[in-house]
């Protein structure tokens, strides 16, 4: 449905190769590309705009640039629920109540979790994505920073159970990345530090798949916690194509039918 990468490090690296390749994989995910840079001072600029990567005059001119970070994440998209508009690309941000930024990128679709119903009415755009960073905010608001993976550690599993939870969240120099899917995301762990990324960017022969149903939390290109597994891996079912196929505009539907090579669509439409 979606494509991420992140990279953290111990020190400052030009990532625009990985990015050139990483975005270049927009054909199946045309509906919006992100850019999140994590500086040292804790501030995160973000770029994103609703159409595809590789048409995007914005990124090509970001991209002619040298781009030198230690933390990053990208996205791009295709949209399954919420319209094709700046407010619904990710990589979203919000602050919570100790005035630090959150950004999260999220690649699947929460199809049951009502305790997010409620940041509806708060969020400013329509994806489950953006709920959940407020969720997850919410959440760890009235904790320690040290109590922060714990909570997380919690709140993960309970929302991976029945929903397909691709997910990197930043805070500080902290990221945390979580996959309940095969093959949902790859990583290269280098000298510098570690990159994560839906699909492999080159032909290193040390690109590895994540291990899946476990949190991991990352400082300067380390894993330096890493939760208990749990059990809610993610499968696709007959039940989560009809919820999508029903709820998208059509001119998204042909998307989501390609991108997940779905026989005969017209059952679930009826």
């Amino acid at each position: 449905m979606c494509e991420l990468f992140s990279i953290s490090c111990n020190k400052k690296i030009q990532i625009n190769q990985y990015l050139k390749e990483f975005y270049k994989h927009c054909e199946l995910h045309p509906h919006g590309w992100g850019l999140a840079i994590m500086h040292e001072d804790h501030s995160v600029t973000i770029k994103k705009q609703p159409i595809k990567a590789t048409e995007s005059q914005q990124l090509k001119e970001i991209l002619s640039h040298p781009i030198k970070t230690k933390c990053a994440a990208a996205h791009i998209r295709l949209a399954t629920l919420g319209n094709k508009s700046n407010c619904n690309c990710h990589p979203f941000k919000a602050l919570d109540e100790k005035n630090t930024t959150w950004t999260l990128i999220h690649n699947g679709t929460i199809f049951n979790y009502p305790k997010l119903n409620k940041y509806k009415t708060q969020q400013k755009g329509v994806t489950d994505s953006e709920r959940i960073l407020l969720y997850i905010i919410d959440n760890i608001n009235t904790h320690k920073e040290d109590e922060y993976f714990q909570i997380l550690n919690t709140i993960i599993p309970q929302l991976s159970k029945g929903n397909k939870l691709n997910i990197i969240l930043c805070n500080k120099n902290i990221m945390y990345v979580h996959t309940n899917c095969s093959k949902g995301l790859n990583y290269l762990k280098t000298d510098k530090g570690i990159i994560f990324s839906t699909q492999k960017l080159d032909k290193n022969p040390e690109w590895k798949q994540l291990p899946i149903n476990t949190l991991y939390m990352i400082k300067n290109g380390e894993i330096i916690q890493k939760g208990k597994p749990h059990e809610n891996e993610y499968h696709i079912s007959d039940e989560n194509i009809k919820f999508m196929l029903q709820k998208v505009t059509p001119d998204l539907r042909d998307g989501i039918i390609r991108n997940f090579n779905i026989k005969n669509p017209e059952k679930y439409l009826n």
